[in-house]
């Protein structure tokens, strides 16, 4: 099962279609599943990702994160190896 964390803010238009596109996976793969962190609140949060959301982190790894822009293939493909990701 794959978990992971939706790095967005609220009045995103990419971060809409981020989700879409996990949507997307997730009717190939019924057990992804992910959470959406609001950026906004967290000044750490702001200042790693700011400039990239929306990003996705499996949950549990170290690996790089997938930052937008990104398709369901690239997602998929993230999933398998999530170490191949270049930041």
């Amino acid at each position: 099962m794959h978990s992971l964390v939706l790095y967005h803010t609220s009045g995103c238009h990419l971060c809409e279609l981020a989700e879409y596109v996990l949507q997307e996976v997730r009717a190939a793969q019924p057990e992804l599943s992910w959470s959406l962190v609001d950026i906004a609140s967290d000044d750490t949060l702001i200042e790693r990702y700011g400039w990239r959301i929306p990003v996705i982190h499996l949950k549990g790894m170290p690996s790089p994160d997938l930052g937008w822009p990104f398709n369901a293939a690239a997602v998929t493909a993230f999933l398998g190896n999530p170490d191949s990701v270049q930041e």
